[in-house]
């Protein structure tokens, strides 16, 4: 009732219930026009458009109710002229049924064809990008909708009409957004469901699919993977009966009838297209259209960063939770932090309250175990394992609605969600060279099946690592050695490579005891999950720990991390051996047992387990592997022992000479206070990553400003509809 100037048009798609004679005596204000042939959907609302005089249309169909301050939302998207269109929240008014339209759209490309459907997300409050605006109930601009050519009939008599509008404007260069606070009721196909029955409905809507994709595809990689799924899909239809997305034969005989009109649409479409498909279905994504259009921190303001963690962080029970936990806890004092933890069941969640004490959101994706073993797919197994559409919208979401500048992905297993930005800086940090780690672990392998199967997954990993990498700003290694292996494989990744911001822990938090140790006791930490660890606490206890005890009575072993060894380990001698399993604070044993030994004959990259035994002050015994990344010669900082026999005699030279235990012992203490110190080195790192957004932001010039919140319209100036 606030706007003024709004006309309001009825299209009479020759109804034949007298509906328009009633208007036009009860309604006078109300302007009928009146077709003379039933022009569908399309054709109707492209009648009425030509007919209307203001700026701003609203299209409304008749099966759709509204609320009664729905219009001032939906008319203020429009402050930026670069809007071809803002849609409504669509409910259905049976509150029970499951919500197949939103209005909150989105577009995905997925194996040839480019899907398109309504997402339910009650945490998107205000402007939201999406893929098109649902023609029964949005707002377009006029000029641009007459520009593109309106509705196209292509898609007579139903169904992709708005679909095929909201895709042209977005390769124009235009934006289409969702208004949630707009919103509407719908009686879905309260029309068309009297006329036609759902097996022709199906059928219309995969044959508009085909015609929809041989009008827009216009970058010759997208329609070629879309041309030659077709015979595949139409095959597997016949034999198990087609899907919404994928066509049957009647579907493709009903497109290709249609194939010049859709050949002459095509030709238009490709006239009035600015950007490519790959762009265009980029921005229509929340984080890319952020990326593209929005407005990045100035230099005298705190970075918004975004940390994803594809395991839970608290709590720090593992070498990764340690370094990831404590990345958090420094990084909320320097930065705006949000975090998404990746969760094994959601019970997990309960112990990450100390990150939501710091963090300013923290949100949980619960991960779906892998039931399908795809021997014939070319990613590795790890990286299928967190594939996952939710959590690639919960970063896209994440990214626009808090305004990210940094995206902090932790392990290559999270790589797939990198993206390509333009001002959002990308890193991440590799806790391994995964493909390193797989060769490493194949000698131990048993039987020729493992060893083959642990192969395939080292070329999986080596092709997509090295494939993924690049489309990375920054990429944070645990050591020198492991920059120096990857530059050796790709030498262009040399100045995104950095080893001297991440692998570090809170060294004052870890108090450095000398005294009161049971110098008998030997403490190994490891999970059983971790391949790593197995394959090194085998190898000790069946080739080191009997020559230990031998020659050195009462010695013993402490296993903490770890639950009771599996049943195929029965074979092995677990005399003297004592496991702990999960312990609330691994810094008690660190502080009482006498050394620490570091087995570790296969993996990579630094342990954070050494940086603690470190830090503590006990004495450390390691395989030259087990201390990578740390620059140490042997009896420097640790003792340094590769073989059986070798690791024994340091480990009995030690127990039996606690003075140069003790002395290598600080020395220790001090390397990690000088290079593992998590405060300076995450001090580091956001310099680091500020000269980059810097960078990138002086790379492609000013920003374009990006739509803000929309508020009620005034009264006094409303847009015009």
């Amino acid at each position: 009732r606030s706007c003024t100037g709004i006309e309001v048009i009825v299209v009479d798609n020759v109804s034949t219930d007298g509906s328009a004679d009633w208007i036009e005596a009860h309604a006078p204000e109300v302007r009928v026009v009146r077709l003379r042939t039933n022009l569908g959907f399309g054709g109707g609302c492209n009648v009425g458009v030509r007919a209307a005089r203001n700026d701003i249309v609203v299209l409304l169909n008749s099966d759709m109710r509204v609320e009664p301050d729905f219009l001032e939302p939906l008319l203020a998207g429009f402050d930026d002229p670069s809007v071809f269109a803002v849609s409504c929240q669509i409910f259905f008014s049976d509150p029970t049924r499951r919500r197949e339209e939103t209005g909150l759209t989105e577009f995905r490309w997925s194996h040839g064809h480019l899907l398109v459907r309504h997402r339910v997300d009650e945490t998107v409050n205000r402007l939201f990008p999406c893929a098109y605006p649902g023609g029964g109930s949005c707002a377009i601009d006029r000029s641009k909708f007459l520009e593109l050519g309106g509705f196209d009939p292509l898609f007579h008599p139903f169904y992709l009409e708005d679909t095929d509008l909201g895709y042209q404007a977005w390769k124009r260069g235009w934006k289409v957004l969702y208004e949630p606070r707009s919103r509407v009721y719908h009686e879905h196909r309260g029309t068309i469901g009297r006329v036609f029955d759902e097996r022709r409905i199906q059928t219309i809507l995969r044959k508009n699919l085909l015609l929809f994709a041989w009008k827009n595809l216009h970058d010759w990689p997208l329609l070629v993977q879309h041309l030659l799924t077709i015979p595949c899909a139409v095959f597997v239809s016949a034999l198990t009966g087609p899907t919404v997305q994928r066509p049957d034969f009647s579907a493709l005989l009903l497109a290709a009838r249609q194939l010049p009109q859709a050949l002459s649409s095509r030709w238009r479409a490709l006239s009035l297209s600015t950007v490519s498909d790959a762009e265009a279905i980029h921005r229509t994504r929340p984080g890319y259209y952020w990326d593209r259009f929005g407005k990045p921190a100035r230099s005298s303001t705190r970075l918004r960063v975004l940390f994803v963690s594809p395991y839970p962080i608290y709590p720090p029970t593992h070498g990764g939770a340690v370094f990831m936990s404590e990345a958090c806890h420094q990084l909320a004092k320097q930065t705006d932090l949000h975090v998404i933890v990746g969760l094994e069941s959601p019970e997990q969640a309960a112990a990450h309250k100390p990150l939501e004490a710091i963090a300013r959101t923290v949100q949980y994706w619960v991960r779906q175990p892998l039931t399908q073993s795809a021997p014939a797919s070319l990613l590795p197994r790890a990286v299928r394992e967190f594939a996952d559409e939710q959590l690639d919208w919960l970063i896209q979401r994440t990214l626009f609605l808090e305004r990210i500048d940094v995206l902090q992905l932790e392990y290559l297993q999270l790589a797939q969600y990198a993206g390509r930005f333009d001002r959002v800086v990308t890193a991440l940090f590799e806790h391994d060279i995964y493909f390193q780690s797989v060769a490493r672990q194949l000698p131990y392998l048993l039987g020729l099946g493992a060893k083959l199967r642990g192969a395939l997954e080292y070329m999986r990993a080596l092709r997509y690592e090295l494939r993924m990498l690049p489309r990375f700003d920054l990429i944070q290694v645990c050591s020198s050695s492991n920059a120096q292996l990857l530059c050796e494989f790709c030498p262009k990744l040399g100045p995104r490579l950095d080893a001297q911001s991440r692998a570090g822990i809170a060294v004052p938090s870890y108090a450095y005891v000398e005294s009161d140790r049971d110098r008998n006791t030997l403490l190994f930490v490891g999970s059983y999950r971790h391949a790593p660890n197995i394959q090194g606490l085998v190898w000790f206890i069946e080739h080191v720990f009997p020559s230990i005890r031998e020659r050195h009575s009462g010695v013993r072993l402490i296993v903490v991390g770890a639950t009771a060894p599996p049943a195929e380990w029965a074979h092995l001698d677990w005399k003297a051996v004592e496991f702990r399993g999960v312990v609330p604070d691994i810094r008690a044993y660190l502080h009482r047992c006498g050394l620490f030994i570091c087995p570790i004959v296969s993996g990579s990259g630094i342990r954070v387990k050494v940086l603690e035994a470190f830090a503590c002050g006990i004495p450390v015994v390691s395989t030259s592997l087990g201390v990578e990344g740390i620059p140490t010669r042997d009896g420097e900082l640790c003792a340094l022992a590769d073989t059986p026999a070798e690791f024994a005699r340091k480990t009995i030279g030690l127990l039996k000479r606690p003075e140069e235990a003790t002395l290598m012992a600080r020395r220790a203490r001090a390397y990690v206070e000088q290079c593992h110190d998590s405060g300076p080195l995450i001090a580091k790192l956001v310099a680091r990553y500020r000269c980059l957004m810097e960078s990138k932001q002086a790379g492609i010039g000013a920003a374009t400003q990006l739509p803000q919140p929309s508020s009620p319209v005034a009264a006094s100036d409303p847009p015009e509809s």
